[in-house]
């Protein structure tokens, strides 16, 4: 059978306890699959103990060096007192396990509740801890995660769609009539900004991967951490047209500023980076279709309907890139 297209095959429930007793954990037979698809993730029962979430990685996504990075990225955090959760490790700092073929991480249960963005406060409070983490993040580069740029998210995702014929035939030439420009309108956005400054970045930083708690917010899911600007990891925070989302950017940079300087003249990428995410998330689905879990979660993906709509998202967000900015 080919693993890529069943890539999780053989991860049944009494697979996932044998993984997580071999790290050296005692389970009481509790199982709950958690809402993951790229990865799969569990809420795994423990004798005498807390629960914790068994993080088991895609085949062939990233090599294991890339996962150790992440790893020591986010204990690195949580030493300084930032609000991530960090793998747990065994007495020897060994946070990555492979049992029977499936690379697997273990995490300490966090619960919490989506952060209310329309609160001045909860943004202030978020632009602190995010500038803590880009702080540390700018101290040194990651030798081996992925680096954001238009080639590998933009061109590259937009060649995979192209090949595998994703887009209905009657749309295929509508869809790269507006891909094409968009992503030259894209990089000439990149080089009008001129050289950024490329720190280690969350990488995925919207709201469902930030947890809140009476305590504060919490950050989940470094999976895709990797080198790029700060803005990343600020533009999916913000939502609703441009007014809006500029009364959104104004407590979050002055909680930002508290901690770390932010170049304001990054702003000028949100919309490139939003146009880069829209091609960047259809390719992903594309990827993934052969996995049978996509199918079931996103069936609208396969759908005349799904490119359709595409079209006319990537047409609206080319003039949201010729636009007035969140700067003007």
């Amino acid at each position: 059978m080919d693993k890529q297209a069943t890539p999780y095959e053989g991860l049944d429930p009494e697979r996932i306890l044998q993984c997580v007793e071999a790290a050296g954990y005692r389970c009481n037979g509790q199982l709950l699959a958690l809402n993951s698809y790229e990865n799969r993730v569990y809420q795994v029962g423990l004798e005498e103990a807390p629960p914790l979430v068994a993080k088991f990685y895609r085949p062939g996504r990233w090599s294991d060096a890339m996962i150790l990075e992440e790893h020591a990225f986010t204990r690195e955090l949580a030493g300084r007192e930032i609000p991530v959760v960090a793998p747990l490790s065994n007495g020897d700092g060994r946070s990555l396990w492979t049992v029977a073929g499936f690379r697997f991480a273990l995490y300490p249960r966090r619960g919490g509740r989506a952060p209310e963005l329309e609160r001045a406060d909860d943004l202030r409070w978020l632009g602190r801890f995010i500038a803590r983490i880009h702080a540390l993040g700018a101290v040194r580069p990651f030798a081996h995660r992925p680096r954001l740029t238009v080639q590998g998210h933009g061109r590259e995702a937009l060649a995979f769609i192209t090949e595998q014929r994703v887009v209905p035939d009657y749309l295929r030439a509508a869809y790269q009539a507006e891909a094409v420009p968009l992503l030259d309108e894209v990089e000439t956005a990149f080089e009008a900004v001129g050289p950024v400054r490329s720190i280690r970045l969350h990488g995925d930083c919207h709201p469902g991967n930030i947890l809140w708690t009476d305590a504060g917010p919490h950050f989940v899911d470094f999976d895709d951490a990797l080198m790029g600007p700060a803005v990343q990891d600020l533009w999916m925070l913000l939502s609703g047209e441009r007014e809006e989302a500029r009364r959104q950017l104004e407590p979050l940079l002055e909680g930002y500023g508290e901690f770390f300087d932010f170049d304001r003249g990054e702003l000028r990428l949100v919309e490139a980076l939003r146009g880069l995410r829209l091609i960047h998330y259809s390719a992903w689905l594309a990827r993934r279709w052969s996995d049978p879990a996509f199918p079931r979660a996103f069936p609208w993906f396969a759908s005349p309907r799904y490119w359709e709509e595409q079209v006319q998202v990537l047409r609206e967000q080319r003039e949201r890139l010729a636009g007035p900015g969140l700067l003007e």
